[in-house]
């Protein structure tokens, strides 16, 4: 349960081993009292797992496989109420990836699990989930539309979700990152106000209970995707090459 002072006192990670998933996890790690890794490689589960000591445990959860998305959310509650769950689960790729894995990585599997996990939350009348989306929701460029619109579905499923949850006593908080610093983005150009994993870690924790349902990491996001979502297309074509 979510204690007398605000602060969640257990988390389910969905994507087990994302860098900025286990951020988050840390940011909130003061008061936690189990946390729960969900993923597929046991072996980096394991190894993730150890930071947390006796609170963690771990849940089997391949997002290629729907077989067990239900039971890996059901196997996660059975250990009592868990208090903020976070979709951080994901794939990079590019234009030539496999349209229907990152269909499913990215948007398919993380849409199934959220709403499962959702329909917990309601059972024990309280909770947040934490949706990690991305700034290509906004408008995908053409080195990476595949992937932008991916994050665009789940992004529109998120936040129809948190208005449909209003009064439920759920909460969803939609993350839209820049790029951040990990290993999946090792080797690319960084964009403007590329930030750390922790910086994101921050702005949950800091919008985690109360806030706008949608926030941007750097919040400065926010206004420069404001200019360039009305670009006339053959300009914003220009300004993203120049990237």
């Amino acid at each position: 349960m979510i204690d007398s002072l605000g602060k969640p006192q257990s988390v389910l990670l969905v994507g087990g081993t994302s860098e900025i998933g286990l951020a988050i996890v840390r940011e909130l790690s003061g008061r936690l009292q189990r946390v729960v890794l969900a993923g597929r490689d046991r072996d980096a589960l394991e190894q993730a797992a150890t930071e947390f000591g006796g609170a963690a445990a771990i849940v089997d959860l391949d997002l290629t496989d729907p077989q067990t998305w239900a039971s890996a959310v059901e196997q996660a509650f059975a250990g009592g109420d868990i208090d903020v769950v976070v979709l951080a689960a994901g794939m990079l790729g590019d234009n030539a990836t496999d349209p229907a894995r990152m269909a499913t990585v990215n948007y398919v599997g993380p849409m199934a699990v959220g709403t499962a996990a959702v329909a917990q939350l309601q059972r024990q009348g309280h909770g947040v989930l934490v949706v990690m989306s991305s700034v290509a929701a906004e408008r995908p460029r053409a080195d990476n539309y595949l992937y932008g619109s991916t994050k665009a579905g789940l992004d529109a499923w998120a936040n129809g979700l948190a208005d449909a949850l209003v009064g439920s006593g759920v909460r969803v908080l939609v993350v839209r990152p820049g790029m951040v610093r990990t290993r999946m983005s090792e080797g690319l150009p960084e964009a403007p106000l590329t930030c750390e994993k922790e910086d994101v870690a921050r702005a949950v924790a800091k919008y985690l209970m109360t806030g706008p349902t949608t926030i941007w990491v750097p919040a400065p996001l926010q206004h420069l995707m404001s200019g360039l979502r009305h670009l006339p297309r053959p300009v914003f074509r220009k300004v993203a090459a120049r990237r």
